[in-house]
């Protein structure tokens, strides 16, 4: 294999033409130029059959062994009829497993050492750190890593699994090392595609809370529930009957609050949720960036707002009114009946047109600390100073134009420090980066009752 070209050590790619070795599209982008340079026809010399053919498309990230062609703009799944990408793979994963044999011992006499910890983690001004671990891309998995990356700094949350026992390591010849799969193999189940990482938060939490509803060798996971969260059965919000870590946690309560304009009939329903969908006001699409000079910026507040203030329903949704016996014109208005522990709210940032699924990439400005919720609730007067204000505990951002491309990375807080979490590599970084994050997802942790007073 060829030496790297880029002094980065981040993301490295492998062209597979020629070997050699750059950093990826999310640090430098040498890979993605690499391709653009072969493009460049030759000035002085006439192009051979064999030049048309290389050209320089295929690469592999040497952490997650994912393949990406740069003329497809996408990752690729498919091999060659002799398996020559899987030999790739399986000669890179060699070399790794090699290089980690005779690095595990130097590490955990570092891990053990705190205070050489605390120097690593000051190296250059940002290096991998040691009490944070990434997750390898398995192939278009970044919507997976940063969702499990965002749920694991949520204390409350990942503690009560910590408590669960261990599920039990392979046995036989498998054991500790990692399959890796390719359509070339037969199965076509694997699923490559990018996904939407709000969907998949859904999807993982909704099934969780379905699975913990059961018993656990003879233990009710109500019980499992009370030792290990701390939680008293009125912070508890059930959905389907049920109450789990996952709806003790990050379920509240909505009150649906809809007039019929004809008669004025006020019907109330209250729907448990465990994230709120947000709207981005229409008035700030245009504002790509925090500094931005064509008007004002857009702000958590702005979209909260937007959620929760009075709307008339359009034709389209027109309020079946038992009083008049047909559908009417009606208003709308949402209130917080109950806060959760974990506040998680989804920025709306793809939406359909005729054709195609498009991304608002407006900046939403959002706090770090002292994010105040008592305005929306629909009893503010019985809660307490405290009690609705919320501190940022990590963001999922996504990278790029739409929905079924692009990249998901995610920032969180561990033990007092902020982190970016892209795929394997971790690095330290600051409170100031973060709050210029175009925020997709943001999870908002409850205040303790004596941590300060900052308001948003």
């Amino acid at each position: 294999m060829k030496k790297q070209v880029c002094r980065s050590n981040k993301s490295p790619w492998v062209c597979l033409t020629c070997s050699s070795v750059h950093c990826g599209r999310y640090v430098n982008g040498h890979a993605k130029k690499h391709y653009e340079d072969a493009q460049i026809p030759l000035t002085n010399h006439k192009k051979t059959e064999k030049q048309e053919k290389v050209q320089h498309t295929v690469c592999m990230d040497c952490s997650s062994y994912s393949t990406y062609c740069y003329r497809c703009d996408d990752f690729v799944v498919n091999d060659t009829k002799l398996g020559l990408v899987q030999k790739v793979r399986e000669h890179l994963q060699n070399l790794e497993n090699s290089a980690f044999t005779a690095d595990r011992h130097r590490k955990r006499k570092l891990l053990e050492n705190s205070s050489l910890n605390s120097k690593l983690l000051k190296v250059n001004g940002s290096t991998t750190a040691l009490c944070a671990t990434g997750l390898r891309n398995l192939g278009n998995t970044c919507f997976m890593n940063a969702i499990l990356q965002s749920l694991s700094n949520i204390q409350q949350f990942c503690c009560y699994f910590k408590e669960l026992p261990a599920v039990e390591l392979r046995n036989g010849k498998t054991a500790g090392r990692r399959t890796y799969h390719t359509r070339s193999q037969g199965d076509n189940n694997v699923g490559y595609q990018q996904q939407d990482a709000h969907e998949f938060m859904r999807y993982l939490l909704d099934h969780l809370h379905l699975e913990l509803q059961g018993g656990f060798n003879g233990v009710s996971r109500s019980v499992i529930l009370q030792e290990n969260s701390g939680l008293s059965a009125s912070n508890k919000c059930c959905i389907n009957g049920a109450s789990t870590v996952v709806t003790a946690i990050f379920g509240g309560i909505l009150q649906n609050e809809v007039n019929c304009l004809i008669c004025g009939t006020e019907s109330r329903k209250f729907d448990p949720f465990l994230d709120l969908s947000l709207d981005i006001p229409s008035q700030f699409r245009n504002k790509r960036t925090k500094n931005q000079e064509n008007g004002p910026t857009c702000t958590l507040r702005d979209c909260l707002r937007s959620f929760t203030d009075l709307e008339e329903l359009d034709e389209t949704e027109l309020y079946m009114c038992h009083k008049c016996k047909k559908k009417q014109k009606s208003t709308k208005k949402f209130w917080i009946q109950k806060l959760p522990k974990v506040l998680c709210l989804h920025l709306k940032r793809f939406h359909w047109t005729a054709y195609l699924r498009n991304k608002v990439d407006t900046y939403v400005e959002f706090p770090l600390r002292g994010l105040d919720m008592k305005c929306y609730l629909l009893e503010p007067e019985n809660s307490g100073p405290e009690s609705c204000l919320y501190d940022l505990a990590a963001v999922v951002v996504h990278h790029g134009s739409g929905v079924g491309s692009g990249h998901y990375t995610a920032y969180a807080t561990h033990e007092g420090r902020w982190f970016h979490f892209n795929d394997s590599t971790v690095t330290l970084t600051d409170e100031e980066t973060v709050v210029k994050a175009k925020a997709y997802i943001l999870f908002y942790v409850e205040r303790q009752a004596k941590s300060g007073s900052d308001k948003l």
